[in-house]
């Protein structure tokens, strides 16, 4: 508790570098990576960008390689409980203890110089992948990529596209916020190495990232040219260009999950120079796969205390694209379905709850604790009674839990909106 409280004071100053929270630019992080000896052109990479599914391909990439007996970094975010999770060194969570000390080495050397949060973080994992020793990093970029810190990296192994879709629309300018314009963020500047492009959710997206790479030398596996799946009552059967084999269903709940799972076999397969895979690795890598707040089922903690004979899930969608999906999710719940929600003020609102219209039963609108960008759970009511769905205000996510349970003894909660919720959740469950 005590390094805890140490690393949030360390992250207030780096907070404080740059006077804005977000500034896309390579310029700060290329500075400061020089200045450390630019400890990210001695690692193994592979990148992962997209708008949905990075959390998740990279996590059954690292599990699969891991059973197969590779040292895996992993550099991801946001963090949902704590920010020691966006660092992972030789497939393990780093200590508080090592994290301060990262911090305040890079931000001795960094002398105060404006750099943004994300930037800093960044060059903090670099630093601290070098010196692990592993045998694959797995970097996952933040907002978009062309100029998103992890972007200051010369030479990878694979660049890896998942599924594209709205999200982020205030970080370009009002007349650009186009899913043209996001494909150009996030495959523009793709290193010369392999690509692999997952299931999109429409074919249209497919073709304007095919449009996009064309220029790009890099070898190419796209989503239904190179590598495919379909479910069936066994879980799913994989085929690519090196052959077919049936596998189960991925831990991770959900059909874009066996999407997600066929990127990541998909990326791994591609790589065989580097790593050998067997399908034993596969399997119980896909089984062993774990990805906080993904459609995960809370089974303990005061919240489950409350609703005993309730299924609670948490799910981080935050977006469209992420809706849908969870949508979809609820389905096969045979149940009646509740949200608890959050949100944050610069998502779509309207977009987002239109995606849950005929598929759920209620909601339960939330603030996020301690997140003054949040929007006010007054507002977010209006816009899902206005989308023709049964909805009230409640004080807390603990709060929502015991309404809900007196309406429905037998109901399914989904809490979600957020990372941000999510986080605050679980740190109080």
């Amino acid at each position: 508790m005590k390094n805890q409280a140490k690393i949030k004071n360390l992250l207030k100053k780096l907070l404080h570098l740059h006077d804005r929270e977000i500034d896309l630019s390579l310029d700060r992080i290329r500075q400061l990576t020089n200045k450390l000896g630019n400890p990210q052109d001695k690692l193994k990479i592979i990148s992962i960008s997209g708008t949905n599914g990075k959390g998740s391909i990279a996590q059954i990439i690292r599990s699969i390689l891991e059973n197969a007996n590779y040292k895996c970094d992993l550099y991801s975010s946001p963090s949902v409980k704590k920010i020691n999770e966006r660092f992972i060194f030789s497939g393990k969570e780093i200590t508080d203890e090592k994290l301060c000390e990262l911090i305040e080495e890079v931000e001795s050397i960094n002398n105060g110089n404006p750099i943004t949060y994300f930037e800093i973080l960044t060059a903090i994992f670099f630093l601290g992948a070098s010196r692990s020793k592993s045998d694959v990093t797995i970097l996952e970029s933040g907002l978009f990529h062309r100029y998103d810190a992890c972007s200051c990296i010369k030479q990878n192994l694979a660049s890896v596209i998942t599924a594209i879709g709205m999200d982020h629309l205030d970080w370009l300018p009002k007349n650009e916020r186009t899913i043209d314009r996001i494909i150009f963020e996030k495959t523009s500047k793709l290193l010369n190495s392999k690509i692999i492009v997952s299931e999109q959710s429409d074919n249209s997206i497919m073709e304007k990232i095919k449009k996009n790479l064309e220029n790009n030398s890099s070898q190419k596996y796209f989503f239904d040219d190179f590598f495919s799946y379909k479910i069936n009552d066994e879980g799913f059967l994989y085929k690519d260009k090196f052959g077919s084999f049936q596998l189960s269903r991925p831990s991770l709940l959900g059909d874009h999950q066996i999407s997600n799972a066929a990127t990541a076999i998909a990326t791994i397969r591609n790589l065989e120079d580097y790593y050998k895979i067997k399908k034993e690795n596969i399997v119980n890598g896909l089984k062993n796969t774990k990805n906080i707040g993904r459609l995960e089922q809370l089974k303990k903690g005061k919240l489950k205390a409350l609703a005993p004979n309730n299924v609670i899930y948490l799910d981080c969608c935050h977006n469209e694209l992420g809706a849908e999906v969870c949508a979809k999710f609820t389905e096969t719940l045979g149940a009646h379905v509740h949200l608890v929600l959050a949100m944050m003020k610069n998502k779509e609102h309207k977009n987002f709850i239109s995606k849950f219209k005929n598929k759920i039963h209620s909601v339960q609108v939330c603030d996020i604790p301690n997140q003054l960008n949040c929007i006010k759970k007054e507002k977010l009511n209006q816009i899902v009674l206005e989308a023709g769905i049964k909805s009230e205000c409640s004080n807390s996510a603990e709060e929502a839990i015991k309404k809900l349970v007196q309406k429905d003894p037998n109901g399914v909660f989904i809490i979600c909106g957020s990372i941000y919720f999510l986080g605050e959740v679980l740190n109080t469950n």
